[in-house]
């Protein structure tokens, strides 16, 4: 499932818009990444033809399975990585910036332990 940085986060994007609004629109997406409407464009069209989401006559955005796996794997990366750093004491917005830089590098066994250290305090 190899995918490029900036697909995993228009799809992490989408995702939120999802639990947010009940829907994806390509307009919100841009919000939300703050790039334009054109590149929104252009990253859905590729994302569509690479089977990662669909898209209905009304402009409305569905994740596939596929886009859906990804999405959520880099949404809980996110989420954990942003919680860790705040228990540390990183502010919340800069944790927020750093664990969206670190959530698409990090490897899956350094990710794991974090993730069991997270758990643990919980």
């Amino acid at each position: 499932m190899t995918i490029r940085e900036s697909a995993e986060d228009y799809l992490e994007a989408m995702l939120m818009m999802r639990e947010r609004h009940g829907y994806i629109r390509s307009v919100d997406v841009s919000e939300q990444l703050g790039v334009t409407k054109p590149s929104v464009s252009y990253a859905v069209k590729r994302l569509r033809e690479n089977g990662y989401l669909l898209m209905d006559a009304d402009g409305r955005i569905t994740l596939t399975d596929r886009g859906e796996a990804i999405a959520q794997r880099i949404y809980e990366r996110h989420r954990v990585l942003t919680e860790y750093l705040i228990e540390i004491g990183v502010p919340e917005e800069k944790a927020r910036e750093d664990a969206c830089k670190i959530e698409h590098d990090i490897c899956d066994e350094t990710f794991s332990a974090i993730r069991a250290l997270v758990k643990k305090r919980v």
